[in-house]
């Protein structure tokens, strides 16, 4: 082969690995970029169901399925609500018996593959609780952000706002404590989310742009009768919850977060996912190039809103060390920098965003304390 000839051979053959790199990247990006809201984010396992019977599931046996608490539990076709593992009930070595609290919708058959998710409760408030609400729609800078209005007694709102790969339904494990505490509730749904405006670039930013529709309902509960607001947020909408407090303009009328399992290294979820989808090592980082690239996200701008040193408001932190997407290393080293402010709940055996679930009364009863004052 000639030199030239062999020269351009290189530089094609370099090319065209180079694109496929990027593609990669893109690809392994998409697992946080494009998770759609209410779908399984990846490396959540798939359980296969044995037997379901009065008020007891038999499940394939595996770490997922012996979690602790209640979760929902999701299938093609079908949804349920779990209870807590019962001790000594399997029949056999390779199965879980846990309790069944309801079907919600469809039926658990012998074989069905199901997922536990966070999301407890489908359906809306008045369906899936009892609660009497309104369907309100919030102005956004896209367009009307669908909302739901559990109306309470008190003039200090919760506005609720979930995260990666849940809906506004996530929120509702919360909401008959709120309810009994006599707090007024709004339940939001923002951009990318079903009934909502796509994102221009029909991307999800992590909460770098999503934390402006958490404005708006800001200023609609303000607008409605709101003298104070407190942000409880899950995941990305716990991130979304610290860029309101720093930046909205009503920000003086926001007197409480609650972050559960915060997103507060944007780079480090976006690994994770994108490792849970099996990116291969070596291709990591360009995900994380793909995903900036392709959003404008920057790692300063969710440091400045996480800033121990910025913080101004009492601060709940909720989260766990087996949260594998947003490590809560993050969430410790904020709390330790401003223990006048912050108080952190640990919560173990718990996934992603499922702090409730895994332990639904200790969880209660640190939020009722921490709302009590700023009722």
């Amino acid at each position: 082969m000639r030199p030239v000839s062999a020269a351009a051979a290189a530089l094609t053959a370099a090319i065209g690995a180079g694109a496929a790199a990027v593609a990669a990247g893109r690809y392994a990006s998409d697992a946080a970029l494009k998770a759609r809201p209410g779908r399984p984010l990846p490396g959540d396992p798939r359980l296969t169901v044995h037997e379901a019977d009065g008020d007891r599931i038999t499940l394939t046996r595996s770490l997922a399925a012996l979690r602790p608490g209640t979760y929902g539990l999701d299938g093609d076709g079908c949804h349920a609500i779990v209870g807590p593992v019962l001790e000594g009930q399997a029949e056999a070595a390779d199965a879980v018996v846990r309790r069944l609290v309801r079907v919600t919708h469809g039926r658990l058959e012998p074989g069905a593959k199901v997922r536990l998710t966070p999301q407890v409760h489908i359906g809306n408030p008045r369906d899936a609780l009892g609660l009497e609400h309104a369907d309100v729609d919030v102005p956004g800078e896209l367009g009307g952000l669908p909302a739901w209005f559990v109306p309470g007694g008190r003039d200090t709102w919760v506005i609720t706002v979930h995260g990666l790969g849940t809906t506004r339904e996530h929120p509702m494990v919360v909401m008959d404590l709120l309810h009994r505490l006599r707090l007024p509730v709004l339940d939001l749904a923002y951009r990318g989310d079903v009934g909502a405006p796509r994102q221009p670039d029909g991307l999800a930013h992590l909460g770098d742009s999503e934390w402006r529709d958490l404005d708006a309902a800001i200023r609609y509960a303000v607008r409605y009768g709101a003298e104070r607001v407190v942000l409880h947020g899950w995941s990305t909408g716990a991130t979304m919850a610290l860029r309101a407090a720093a930046h909205s303009a009503l920000r003086d009328r926001i007197t409480g977060l609650v972050l559960d399992s915060p997103v507060l290294d944007w780079e480090l979820t976006l690994r994770a996912l994108a490792k849970a989808r099996r990116t291969p090592p070596p291709l990591l980082p360009l995900a994380v190039r793909a995903a900036q690239g392709r959003t404008g996200l920057s790692g300063d701008r969710i440091t400045e809103a996480a800033d121990a040193a910025a913080l101004r408001i009492p601060t709940l932190l909720v989260h766990g060390p087996d949260d594998t997407l947003a490590p809560w290393r993050r969430s410790r080293e904020l709390a330790a920098r401003r223990p006048d402010l912050v108080t952190l709940y640990t919560v173990p055996d718990a996934p992603h965003a499922a702090m409730w679930n895994a332990d639904p009364k200790g969880y209660e009863e640190t939020l009722r304390r921490f709302l009590t004052p700023l009722m």
